[in-house]
């Protein structure tokens, strides 16, 4: 459902994140996109267009029997994670869910071809979808989804807005870091995998890989110790996948923010 929240500013806005702020939050996460930025708790999302309007709605659930199968809960979690984007009344339109599932179902063509067309292939797909996801204002959008986060995280919500700190557009538990360690995990899985390819090798691969990048991620972020050590090549790569955003574009993700606390402080 589309909600006009820009009408809700001046002192109902301050009195909201001054009570986020005093108050304990659960995590947020978030995507940046062309024309906005996704704030998404584990109940709610929200995405603030910069046209002004916002897209509410609920998140799925982890179902109770998943929360205890390692692998199977780490695909959960990150077909979870993506559901504003791709659910048929989410962010994506139709022409962009069609384009993210042929390259979810590529690879499975992959087996036909060669090693090194294979190869090719992948490499020229990554680069297609990574221009695709990076058009327009999405690099700036993308540094101020992780400082409105961070704002959140560090009870400055309204410091933010008034411009009177400014937390780092850098995050540990961003996409980047994932896709940093999913890489190295899938050439591992790949040269590891006993059996003989077939049809199905790249799609049980793919599974695979995802899942064990999911818990080793999860086990990554809840450490305080040497293991950290693995999301330094993510924070690298968000020096290329983020640029420092305006006061606009900060405000327009921390208006996404409000509208996932308004709805968790409320329930």
């Amino acid at each position: 459902m589309f909600r006009q929240f820009w009408r809700v500013h001046g002192a109902k806005l301050a009195a909201l994140f001054d009570r986020a702020d005093s108050t304990p939050l659960p995590a947020l996460g978030g995507m940046a996109r062309p024309d906005g930025v996704v704030i998404a708790s584990e109940r709610y999302f929200a995405f603030a267009n910069r046209d002004g309007s916002i897209l509410e709605g609920d998140m799925p659930k982890l179902p109770k029997f998943l929360r205890r199968v390692p692998l199977a809960r780490g695909l959960a979690r990150l077909g979870m994670s993506v559901s504003p984007l791709l659910r048929k009344d989410g962010v994506a339109g139709n022409t962009e869910r069609l384009v993210l599932t042929a390259v979810f179902l590529a690879p499975i063509g992959f087996v036909f071809v060669s090693g090194t067309a294979s190869l090719i292939l992948g490499f020229a797909m990554t680069i297609a979808l990574l221009a695709w996801i990076m058009r327009g204002r999405t690099l700036y959008l993308h540094g101020a989804e992780h400082r409105a986060i961070a704002a959140a995280e560090e009870g400055q919500l309204g410091a933010t807005w008034e411009v009177q700190v400014r937390p780092s557009r850098f995050s540990l538990r961003c996409g980047t870091n994932f896709v940093a360690l999913v890489l190295p995990v899938t050439l591992i899985a790949d040269r590891l995998w006993p059996f003989a390819p077939a049809l199905w090798t790249p799609v049980v691969l793919a599974m695979l890989s995802l899942g064990l990048t999911m818990e080793l991620w999860r086990v990554v972020q809840s450490s305080t110790g040497s293991m950290r050590i693995f999301l330094y090549p993510g924070l690298g790569l968000q020096r290329l996948t983020t640029r420092e955003p305006t006061i606009d574009e900060t405000r327009l993700a921390l208006t996404a923010v409000a509208s996932v606390l308004r709805r968790e402080l409320d329930a």
